[in-house]
């Protein structure tokens, strides 16, 4: 009987391991990528490692995962079940999000430009701008809408352009 319980107690250990390194894997990238946050160094050199091997290790720490689930899953109470059923769909999700390019979903283009004169623009002197001219016609864009969107389609004095950041 202890052998038993020894078993199962392993199992757990299995499963809880396996689920923390199954979530690990998106959400140690994803906390240390964020942007207008300072990143030092070595802790962005930490979060591509993990983003560059986070889809084989998700995925494999995930079928382990599911592997041990089936042998906890037999001898589980009704309350334990529901445990590893919510263990099992966070790390699905996490194994899913480390294939998937998220920091896409922050940055969207902006549709359409809108411009106000330099005389009823209001930027902090701290506030920096890139700057086009072409001919007559000049234009201004903030650095932080730029960071929020990254690209952006305009045209000045005729010829399209490409703004982006």
């Amino acid at each position: 009987m202890s052998e038993s319980r020894s078993g199962v107690r392993s199992a757990i250990a299995s499963f809880i391991l396996l689920a923390v390194l199954c979530v690990a894997s998106f959400v140690i990238p994803a906390f240390i990528i964020r942007p207008f946050r300072y990143q030092s160094p070595q802790a962005l050199f930490v979060a591509m490692r993990v983003r560059a091997i986070a889809p084989m290790l998700a995925t494999i720490a995930f079928v382990a995962l599911i592997l041990v689930a089936i042998k906890l899953w037999r001898a589980s109470s009704r309350l334990a079940r529901v445990g590893l059923a919510i263990t099992l769909l966070l790390s699905t999700a996490s194994a899913v999000l480390t294939r998937v390019n998220y920091f896409e979903w922050m940055f969207n283009p902006i549709k359409a430009a809108g411009f106000i004169s330099s005389a009823d623009a209001h930027l902090a002197d701290a506030e920096m701008v890139m700057a086009v001219k072409f001919g007559p016609e000049s234009r201004a864009y903030p650095i932080r809408q730029m960071a929020y969107h990254h690209i952006l389609n305009d045209t000045v004095a005729g010829t399209p352009i490409v703004v982006t950041y």
